[in-house]
């Protein structure tokens, strides 16, 4: 007797999936998904690079918290959304390549918002990414009669702001950044609206996975940085640069250290820590981006590359650092007593000092290597509770 794999459906009700499910894990789709996002992560890291490097810092600050909102936001809507709704049939993987060509077209037009203020492309490409997203909202709408108010809430929030983007092409340029902040903010609040009319049953453990994985994704960009480090010294003779290159790769160690120092930190289960915990990793993953951009302009400077100055350079490394240093320990240390309350906020203004220093990005791996010690040193000698 022979036994047939049961075939993909092309299409089942869009169902809540159950928050305490078992065995819940990332899957191939999602990682596709993810892996689609590098290109977009990378190409933001560059545009910050090559803007510092050419002593353009207002324009490179605001054009790389820009380009990567649509980033975060786009990967962020698609994993809550997945954690609750995947059916993981044939019409949601094509809405998802959908979001995954989005993704590939916003990416495109990075280089030309960074050079030419041109948003247009990142915006088409944006909005392709939430239009699929709008019409999964409309499947669990239909296929899940307890949330529907908050399914057709969603959808029609991301409808009406996708709507103000694609006007806000059109408008004159003065009062873009005003323009941009008022629909950026209008994104943010769509969730907050629609998870107040019933929770979606996104399943912890499932986007605390997920959170890591990006999170890997954009320390990819931090080793790629440091690997240019180091291919430029080669290439250079420049013996300076092979401290660089190891200073860079203590940084990036670091990083991935302290952030996966603790057991998998899940999102609260309240609405508002829900979303602070979730939003608040914006800033985790735009600084961890932009350490490797900030690396690249320290090459730049020690191969005398770069229109700023050694300050600047420091301080292209050095603020990433303390911006995540500063959000991990809101976010995920939710015990901040004694020594743990000034820690990381003390690291965090030792690093913001380095840049005055000789060698700054030394400085920075040095005093990253010192507080992974001092983590390691502290839960080892913490006792383990015993029931």
């Amino acid at each position: 007797m022979t036994t047939t794999a049961p075939v993909r459906a092309w299409h089942r009700p869009m169902r809540a999936r159950r928050p305490d499910e078992e065995h819940r894990a990332a899957t191939p789709l999602e990682l596709f998904f993810d892996l689609c996002f590098v290109v977009a992560v990378a190409q933001a890291a560059a545009g910050l690079h090559h803007d510092v490097a050419a002593g353009h810092l207002e324009h490179a600050l605001l054009s790389y918290l820009t380009v990567f909102f649509a980033i975060w936001w786009a990967w962020m809507n698609f994993t809550w959304f997945a954690s609750a709704y995947d059916t993981d049939d044939d019409v949601f993987r094509l809405t998802t390549l959908v979001q995954i060509t989005g993704a590939l077209i916003l990416a495109a037009g990075v280089p030309r918002a960074f050079t030419d203020a041109d948003f247009a492309t990142i915006t088409y490409g944006y909005v392709v990414m939430r239009l699929a997203t709008v019409l999964n909202w409309l499947r669990a709408a239909a296929g899940d009669p307890e949330r529907r108010a908050t399914a057709v809430t969603f959808a029609a929030g991301v409808a009406v702001v996708q709507l103000g983007w694609l006007l806000r092409l059109v408008l004159p340029d003065e009062g873009g950044l005003l323009v941009f902040l008022v629909l950026a903010v209008a994104d943010l609040l769509v969730p907050v609206v629609a998870e107040r009319r019933g929770r979606t049953t996104w399943h912890p453990h499932h986007i605390a996975e997920r959170y890591q994985l990006f999170t890997l994704i954009v320390l990819g960009e931090v080793v790629l940085s440091t690997s240019l480090a180091i291919q430029g010294g080669v290439d250079a003779g420049n013996p300076e640069l092979w401290s660089l290159a190891a200073a860079g790769a203590v940084i990036v160690f670091a990083l991935w250290w302290l952030y996966f120092d603790r057991p998998s930190p899940l999102p609260p289960q309240s609405l508002r820590g829900a979303l602070f915990w979730g939003y608040g990793h914006y800033l985790i993953f735009a600084a961890i981006a932009a350490v490797g951009g900030g690396l690249a302009v320290a090459v730049d400077h020690d191969l005398h590359a770069a229109h700023v100055s050694g300050l600047v350079a420091g301080y292209a490394t050095a603020v990433p650092v303390a911006v995540y240093l500063l959000t991990l320990w809101a976010l995920h240390l939710p015990s901040k007593r004694g020594l743990d309350r000034g820690l990381f906020p003390g690291a965090a203004l030792l690093v913001l000092v380095a840049p005055w220093l000789a060698a700054p990005v030394d400085v920075v791996a040095g005093v990253l290597l010192v507080l992974v010690a001092v983590t390691l040193v502290r839960r080892h000698r913490t006792p383990t509770r015993t029931a």
